[in-house]
């Protein structure tokens, strides 16, 4: 005998008259809220994980790498370790074997390099730097981390044969970190500078360029003065005989020959020459002037003003013993070290 399925009666809103459904499966069933715990449980994790997120983010700021630091001397100290009698015994110390040798040597002191290894900040100073004549790559940079109590000799690619990765460590580990570990830092850095000097000497690098280094406006003022006086009072005697522009520029070139071979640096020698057919030039228009009348004896030029339009109260340089890399290339030679 067939029996009917329950019926169950399910009212509708606003009223209306209910119809009889059938029932096939029970809405509580073990299968569908398994399913639907399933669903609500991934959804409840995903939100804990953005949540989880979004406060990491907030309580913990991403750690940014540390910036290299401006190159403005051959030692730069950004912790203070370094009195400013070791830092100007130091750069002087640096400036004579560079201008003996060729090779450049450079110190830099920071607190830390974290998040990042000393190797990996110590490359990108090099890069940044680029200590060492160009094509030569014969610099070396001595780095000190400070609180983090590490350093490193990086070397650039014309040094590794004679700087090499035992030597470096060599020299880390028996001259500078036996006095970083009594305090004396000034004296470590001094005695391990002066080791690497002593190892790079026995290296055969090409001569270096003979340069001359300004200071400041006091050991250029000389130069200005000597200039001006050879313009006006030498080169007038030209300029009478050969006229205003020719007699101006046979005084610059003897100006910049004369700067040459006393100086030797072919930059100053341009900059000086020029400076002396510029002013012997402008000395002649100046003297044509007719008293009173501001007109000169060619006829139409006029003066607006009674002062000389030419100042030597500039310089190229704004910094007084300014210091930039030549250009060298390092690979990652070098040694890393602790105390």
């Amino acid at each position: 005998m067939h029996v009917a399925p329950p019926t169950a009666v399910i009212p509708r809103e606003g009223g209306e008259s209910s119809t009889p459904r059938l029932l096939h499966r029970p809405l509580a069933s073990l299968e569908y809220w398994i399913a639907r715990s399933s669903r609500a449980m991934t959804v409840r994790l995903w939100w804990a994980i953005a949540v989880a997120a979004l406060v990491l983010a907030f309580a913990f700021p991403a750690s940014a790498d540390v910036a290299v630091p401006q190159l403005t001397g051959r030692v730069v100290d950004q912790t203070g370790t370094l009195s400013s009698g070791d830092i100007a015994s130091l750069s002087q110390k640096l400036r004579d074997f560079e201008a003996r040798k060729g090779s450049q040597i450079a110190v830099l002191i920071v607190p830390t390099t974290q998040p990042e290894t000393i190797e990996q900040f110590s490359i990108r100073v090099a890069e940044a730097w680029k200590i060492g004549r160009k094509k030569i790559d014969d610099g070396a940079i001595l780095v000190v981390a400070k609180n983090d109590r590490h350093l490193r000799i990086e070397v650039g690619y014309g040094l590794e044969g004679a700087l090499t990765d035992v030597t470096a460590r060599r020299i880390i580990d028996e001259v500078i970190t036996p006095k970083f570990r009594s305090g004396d830092f000034a004296g470590g850095i001094a005695d391990g500078v002066e080791r690497m000097m002593r190892v790079i000497d026995g290296e055969p690098l090409p001569v270096p360029t003979p340069t001359v280094n300004f200071g400041s406006l006091d050991d250029l003022a000389p130069l200005f003065i000597v200039t001006l006086f050879v313009s006006v009072g030498l080169g007038g005697a030209f300029r009478a005989v050969l006229g205003r522009l020719l007699g101006s520029l046979v005084t610059g070139g003897i100006i910049a020959t004369l700067t040459w071979f006393v100086l030797g640096s072919f930059a100053m020698a341009l900059a000086l020459g020029g400076l002396g057919f510029i002013i012997g030039f402008i000395a002649d228009l100046f003297s044509a002037i007719t008293p009173g009348t501001g007109r000169s004896r060619g006829g139409s030029w006029s003066s607006s003003s009674s002062g000389s339009g030419w100042s030597s109260g500039s310089s190229g340089s704004s910094d007084s013993g300014g210091f930039s890399g030549g250009g060298g290339s390092f690979g990652g030679g070098g040694a890393s070290g602790s105390w």
